[in-house]
């Protein structure tokens, strides 16, 4: 079982830099879940390698959504029009916890964190422009930790960036919106860049089309955020009619072998955002070292954050040669991100 320091030390810390500013009910949750032990006890029994905080709460939020009856729901904007002011909230959220500790660990012990925060793709866009832009060939997706692979469709999306100019697939019902900050402005076709292939890799595929499964990627949306969820439920639906092939399994273990089956005359863009902090040390490098074995015979582009430290990365090879530039910062819902190339 995790040690409850460490536990402790993870709320603090997504208290600091993810909820401030972003969900006053989750910033004020962690901040008091940080200090009590028996709550520490119980998120103990998380997964190895799982974001606790997203997990626990996530956990307590399936639960509501799923109409267990108790006043902690009064709190959560995802259930009540009005939701209630936080003074009270920990004394039924840590009764809400001992009432249905059984259920909640046996979530912490089968789910895992798998968001599908569809405003990531505003960065990806941006991403893969550059990204063609250095290929000048149709792109083959392969996205590790897909969950239900609504990424995957990021070329099928629109996107505005605090002006009136729409880019990607202006007919979409799916329209994104960020803010690009700092000094550079990265190119942005009209039209999103040719993808010629598609495949998602998880662990566990979430199934849209599973109750179950679809209710616990809601969960993980926090309860104020609503726009988030509406994004979500349009890329979902958009899915259901656009569906993507999607492999069930370990992605860095499957990696060359889907490699070898996209198209030759394609660049091959490997991408995951915000999973490879739940993928350990040496499977990291196992993965660079197979992109490496992927970049010596053709072109290959690597995007990723959360590896290293919190930037949005791109590494890739063309002709053989390793290049490796950082693009910027990213918020974690993708709000806004910087750019940081020319």
């Amino acid at each position: 079982m995790l040690d409850k320091f460490l536990i402790s030390e993870m709320f603090k810390n997504f208290a600091d830099y993810e909820c401030e500013g972003s969900s006053r009910l989750y910033e004020f949750l962690s901040r008091q879940i940080a200090k009590d032990d028996e709550l520490l006890e119980l998120c103990a029994f998380a997964r190895d390698g799982q974001p606790v905080p997203n997990l626990f709460l996530g956990a307590v939020h399936y639960l509501l959504l799923k109409g267990k009856k108790h006043a902690l729901k009064e709190y959560y904007a995802s259930i009540v029009q009005n939701p209630k002011e936080l003074e009270e909230v920990f004394i039924h959220f840590k009764d809400f916890c001992q009432i249905y500790r059984n259920e909640i660990i046996s979530i912490l012990k089968s789910k895992l964190v798998q968001t599908n925060e569809v405003r990531r793709c505003a960065y990806l866009y941006p991403t893969f422009c550059y990204v063609y832009n250095k290929a000048k060939k149709p792109l083959s997706l392969i996205e590790i930790g897909t969950s239900a692979g609504l990424q995957l469709l990021w070329d099928q999306y629109c996107y505005s960036y605090g002006n009136y100019e729409v880019y990607g697939n202006k007919l979409s019902n799916v329209h994104i919106t960020s803010e690009i900050k700092g000094g550079n402005t990265p190119l942005l076709f009209r039209e999103s860049p040719p993808v010629a292939s598609k495949v998602g890799l998880d662990l566990h595929i979430s199934d849209l089309g599973d109750r179950e499964d679809y209710l616990w990627l809601k969960s993980l949306i926090w309860p104020e955020h609503q726009e988030r969820l509406l994004l979500f439920e349009s890329a979902a639906s958009h899915f259901n009619e656009n569906p993507v092939k999607l492999i069930e399994g370990d992605g860095v273990a499957l990696l060359l072998d889907v490699a070898k089956q996209v198209p030759k005359d394609t660049a091959i863009c490997i991408f995951h955002t915000h999973v490879a902090n739940q993928i350990s040390e040496d499977l990291k490098y196992e993965l660079i070292e197979k992109i490496k074995m992927i970049g010596s015979t053709r072109e290959v582009f690597h995007v990723y954050n959360n590896m290293w430290d919190r930037k949005l990365h791109l590494d890739y090879f063309i002709d053989g040669v390793e290049h490796k530039v950082t693009i910027g910062d990213t918020d974690g819902h993708c709000r806004w991100f910087y750019w940081d190339l020319n």
